[in-house]
């Protein structure tokens, strides 16, 4: 309405200038005219996009308050939700602890079993591993045994008869003496492989 007023003012400026002056004053009347023409187009198209503008704001702010009113329902429910959840994982979770001490009381007994298990293994084992000590030191006395009776049994069978009389010869006894040492070596051999406990 304003542009309007505007432009009728400057019409009616420009037609009483226009009755007085000459043909160029004329001429230029005319062309401020179109100026003034074009620019009351540009500032009509201009309120045009900005009452377009305002019509999309308004819509949009309808819009966003319908989605206000449904977000605030869906946070009402999610918070329901939210605290019927956190009750239930609170009762889980006192059912779990009642749980949990009765498999720490369990896990405590069969500790104790198990520990004294260990002990009576460990003992087993501390045996064992004695046992086997001792299994290989007579193993090993064994063989050595079996060694030293060969070689006497080797010895036995290379003794000729004239062996034998040189060892019961009385007067000197030197064969005697021999052979006793020797008896007394095997023996000494012996006794060396015997196993203690």
């Amino acid at each position: 309405m304003r542009n309007k007023l505007l432009f009728a003012t400057l019409l009616a400026g420009a037609l009483a200038s226009a009755a007085m002056g000459a043909d160029s004053e004329l001429e230029r009347l005319r062309e401020a005219l179109r100026s003034i023409t074009g620019q009351v187009r540009g500032l009509e198209d201009q309120r045009l996009a900005l009452q377009n503008q305002v019509a999309a704001g308004v819509r949009e702010r309808d819009k966003l308050k319908v989605d206000l009113v449904a977000a605030k329902a869906r946070i009402k429910a999610v918070q329901k939700a939210h605290r019927e959840a956190v009750a239930e994982f609170n009762q889980r979770l006192e059912e779990r602890n009642q749980v949990l001490e009765k498999w720490k009381a369990a896990y405590e007994e069969a500790a104790t079993v198990a520990r004294a298990k260990d002990a009576e293994r460990a003992k087993f084992q501390a045996e064992a591993v004695a046992y086997k000590a001792s299994t290989k030191g007579c193993a090993a006395r064994n063989v050595k045994l079996v060694a030293i009776g060969r070689e006497l049994v080797d010895r036995l069978g290379k003794v000729h008869f004239t062996d034998a009389l040189l060892a019961q010869e009385p007067l000197t006894g030197l064969k005697r003496v021999e052979v006793q040492n020797t008896l007394q070596d095997y023996q000494d051999k012996i006794l060396e492989q015997k196993a203690t406990p």
